[in-house]
């Protein structure tokens, strides 16, 4: 199940505007352009930024997500249109045969439960033409990026257009072994409303990640950088032969 901040309605409004530099995804937008993919499944695709951005570059994308709230967002934007969007998991699927599939954001991260994350890598391996590759990132664990998550180093208040200041900040809960949980809370300023969102990310090691992609079929052909965020982030690119 998605977290509160992508399935409730009023969260899903605000999330763009609470993260509006997505300089993240030029590496994953280059990435499509180096391997020549003309299609895209983009897996856990939220409000559907970058499965825009493809779609203006005439990219066939099929996006998918399990929260109706965020997809409802991406459904409104302009050019909405030219993207298939499609609510759940990589089970839900239908029969496909992309050149790409990726995983922007952490979005890897967040599918935390180890069957879940089997059937991801399952559903989109199947989803795969011979010779497409699989893009995702996450972080990697001996940052312990989680020791900069406190209130202090997070908050802020931004002007959304239509709702006003809206004050937010994030506070880690715990740490129990690869899985960190923590909770963001929201006050809408002009109301006094708080809403939080609680998640729980899963931190993998490299070599957990590579044995999994090798065990779903996949090989793996490169583990990058992350461009904007260099010595915190594994990208995976991973082909199905």
């Amino acid at each position: 199940m998605a977290d509160e901040e992508f399935r409730d309605a009023a969260l899903a409004a605000i999330y763009d505007a609470l993260d509006p530099d997505r300089g993240d995804l030029d590496a994953y937008v280059g990435a499509v352009g180096e391997f020549g993919a003309r299609s895209v499944l983009d897996v856990g695709c939220g409000t559907g930024v970058f499965a825009l951005l493809l779609a203006e570059r005439g990219v066939e994308v099929v996006a998918l997500d399990p929260a109706e709230a965020s997809l409802a967002v991406a459904r409104g934007k302009p050019g909405a249109g030219r993207v298939r969007w499609i609510h759940g998991d990589a089970t839900a699927l239908p029969r496909l045969r992309v050149d790409a599939a990726t995983m922007t954001a952490n979005v890897a991260q967040a599918i935390a439960r180890p069957g879940d994350w089997h059937n991801t890598l399952r559903g989109v391996h199947a989803a795969l033409r011979p010779g497409g590759r699989l893009i995702f990132e996450t972080r990697d664990p001996a940052g312990r990026a989680w020791r900069e998550w406190n209130r202090d180093a997070s908050r802020s208040v931004t002007d959304v257009p239509g709702v006003g200041a809206v004050e937010s900040w994030v506070q880690l809960l715990d740490v129990n072994g690869p899985l960190v949980t923590f909770l963001w809370s929201y006050v809408f300023v002009a109301d006094g409303r708080t809403l939080t969102s609680r998640s729980t990310l899963r931190f993998r090691q490299r070599d957990e990640i590579e044995a999994d992609l090798t065990a779903h079929g996949y090989v793996v052909e490169d583990v990058r950088d992350a461009p904007d965020r260099p010595g915190r982030e594994f990208v995976f690119v991973a082909r199905r032969p």
